[in-house]
């Protein structure tokens, strides 16, 4: 195949959405060539998977025309839709089907030839590894087999385009490393072109060309190496010796000519406006023990640096101010000998960790390691089967209701009703948290005003893009102002701008003495923990400090490993051993 695999020329395409009209492309034009994994990168709102579904043709362009595989979109989308394979972000698994049923299933909806499927099955059985399994329920698998079960019936039929938006958002590193090894397999032994959407800008330098799209327009195409050499000589590693991280990236933020300021284990890591020497005395002034690497730039800091069009807030504007009692350094939650039973199955199985006040900690692990269910039992959602649990000095066997009190909790899934507006569901939350009167008005205009929902203040949560529906799930889990924060995958989907901001948040509550309690996938965020726990199989396989954790995976190959390369590591370890 020599034509392009995907050609738009001047598209784009509005909706309306609470009354107000959302440019979602405006003229939108490129092309992508065949055989090539190209990422299409782009904050939340950007376009991204409005651009999907209309190179599926399941959406209908208001101007400019879409070809695929030389197929007009417009004229003949059925025809498109036979050749392509596109899995959504949240892919349409029944999950009270099996995975073999479900492979029937997606195979009869594709009219794949009964003959043929039997060898395709054990192809995509083999290649994602879920051979063992092709009789559990989709229901009971973990994230990361889910989304591979997912991409396995998208594949049923191998298209000759296969589209996927976000395919490894909530899954593990493990997986995710997987997820990858299959896309590139399609590519290498099939020929297959793929287009992927991702929120994982390191996955953007996996790609053989990267399309970057912003608030519908497109700013650019190219190989990921050209972008991040757009910022080259802007990018440094700094370190003080009398500042921990998180004030050193406080005070970084602010500082003349800086552009970005990101915590990376014991220093920051510093994106400058221009391309110059970062001068300690301006940066850090009477700042003593400074020391400033230049570091080669990755494409995150080039995304960054082409989107980033304001300064990071000041955090003392947040008001972000609640009733601490008790010392920094108390321990606050004290976990012994943990264990959770599901009937014969042992979902966490004799865990034990302790959390101090002020502190960050971080609950790691791969899908279906436990962390969830850890979290719903120190939330007071769960029962143990056994084991110690305290909270706020609480012991949640007898005195759920009153640790919760102290407790704010943003799930996973960003708890909010869709079909209520956002001050309806911050009247709700507030109300469900106590709150009346004065006290309620002060809070909801506090949230509206802090998190800048004013401009969305009647829409309904359904409407609102990922980035703001994380604003409003954290704003709502801050409105009875807790000591103690549960986070559990906070920013999962979310773009690095939205991931930043959010952990400025989080970072000025630490500071003032909240604990935060935080279960995450994204490994490059384990770095603003003070301490971590790595959960396999529902047991603790290691703990630390994000130094300590990395030091076991440090050795003369890999001489400065990241987070993620320590989890890959810890977690083959222990299935060596096994």
């Amino acid at each position: 195949m020599t034509q392009p695999a995907l050609v738009l020329s001047d598209v784009s395409k509005t909706f309306r959405s609470g009354g107000r009209l959302i440019q979602a492309l405006s003229d939108v034009s490129f092309q992508i060539q065949p055989g090539r994994v190209t990422g299409l990168i782009g904050p939340d709102g950007a376009g991204k998977t409005t651009l999907m579904r209309l190179a599926a043709g399941l959406l209908v362009p208001d101007k400019g025309n879409i070809e695929v595989l030389g197929i007009d979109v417009g004229k003949d989308p059925i025809q498109v839709q036979s050749q392509v394979g596109y899995m959504p972000q949240r892919f349409g698994l029944y999950e009270d089907l099996s995975v073999q049923e479900n492979l029937e299933l997606y195979a009869d909806l594709q009219n794949v030839p009964r003959q043929e499927r039997p060898v395709r099955y054990k192809e995509l059985m083999h290649m994602t590894g879920l051979a063992p399994f092709t009789r559990r329920l989709a229901g009971q698998l973990s994230g990361g087999m889910k989304q591979k079960l997912g991409l396995a019936c998208t594949l049923v039929r191998s298209p000759q385009l296969l589209l996927l938006d976000e395919p490894t958002v909530g899954v593990d590193p493990v997986s995710r490393r997987e997820l990858w090894q299959i896309v590139y397999q399609q590519v290498q032994n099939a020929g297959m072109t793929v287009l992927l959407s991702t929120a994982y800008l390191d996955e953007a330098e996996r790609c053989d060309e990267v399309v970057l799209v912003h608030e519908g327009n497109l700013l650019g195409q190219g190989n990921p190496q050209d972008f991040s050499d757009e910022v080259s000589g802007h990018v440094f590693q700094i370190s003080a010796a009398h500042l921990g991280a998180r004030q050193l990236q406080a005070q970084l933020s602010h500082a003349p000519g800086v552009l970005d300021a990101l915590i990376e284990g014991e220093t920051v890591r510093l994106v400058m406006q221009a391309q110059a020497a970062a001068n300690p005395d301006i940066l850090l002034p009477g700042e003593s023990g400074v020391k400033i690497t230049p570091l080669t730039p990755h494409f995150e800091d080039a995304f960054v640096a082409k989107l980033k069009t304001r300064p990071d807030r000041d955090e003392q504007k947040l008001d972000l101010k609640v009733g601490i009692s008790g010392q920094i350094g108390d321990e606050v939650i004290q976990v012994k000998n943990l264990v959770r039973r599901f009937g014969d199955f042992v979902a966490v199985n004799n865990v034990s960790f302790s959390v101090r006040r002020g502190e960050i900690f971080g609950l790691l692990g791969a899908n279906g390691a436990g962390k969830s269910t850890t979290f719903r039992m120190l939330c007071g959602l769960l029962p143990a089967s056994s084991g110690q649990l305290a909270v706020a000095g609480h012991d949640l066997r007898v005195a759920a209701a009153r640790a919760r009190g102290s407790i704010g909790y943003m799930a996973q899934k960003f708890s909010l009703y869709s079909n209520l507006s956002v001050l309806q569901n911050l009247r709700f939350f507030s109300s469900a948290y106590g709150l009346r009167g004065k006290r309620q008005s002060k809070r909801l205009h506090w949230a509206l005003t802090t998190f800048e929902l004013e401009s969305y203040r009647d829409a309904n949560a359904a409407d609102l893009p990922l980035g703001y529906k994380q604003r409003l799930s954290f704003a709502a889990a801050l409105m009875h102002e807790p000591e103690i924060l549960f986070l559990d995958e906070p920013t999962s989907g979310v773009d690095p701008l939205a991931r930043r901001e959010f952990w400025a948040w989080t970072n000025a509550l630490a500071e003032i003495g909240v604990t935060v309690l935080v279960t995450t996938h994204f490994m490059a965020e384990a770095n603003y923990c003070d301490r971590l726990v790595i959960l396999s199989d529902g047991e603790v396989l290691t703990q630390g400090t994000p130094r300590e954790i990395k030091d076991l995976a440090r050795n003369t190959a890999n001489p400065d490993p990241t987070m993620e390369d320590a989890f890959i590591t810890l977690i083959e370890q222990k299935k060596t051993a096994a």
